[in-house]
């Protein structure tokens, strides 16, 4: 169960710096915790999911790190689509 948050947190880290290397942002820095609360009983899957972006970068602005995680969410995180549909995920943003 760690290894599958570890790939969301892979998969959409990789988006992430893909999108904002087209939006003309100089990462210096992209670092993500994903955490997820998962159901007590059996088969203890996960019921939802958070994501920690601490981004810095010449050139980012809240609104280019946005557009550039919703996207992820939403449309390119291949993993995060492999999931039960009915799994929420949400986030939290940090500009350094």
């Amino acid at each position: 169960m760690a290894t599958l948050l570890c790939a969301v947190g892979g998969c959409s880290g990789a988006d992430v710096v893909s999108i904002l290397k087209k939006m003309q942002v100089e990462l210096e820095r992209c670092d993500i915790t994903v955490t997820g609360r998962r159901a007590e009983e059996h088969p203890k899957r996960y019921l939802d999911l958070k994501l920690a972006f601490r981004i810095a970068g010449a050139g980012l602005d809240e609104a280019k790190a946005r557009r550039a995680i919703d996207l992820s969410i939403a449309k390119y995180c291949s993993v995060i689509h492999s999931l039960n549909p009915d799994i929420p995920v949400s986030y939290e943003l940090v500009l350094e």
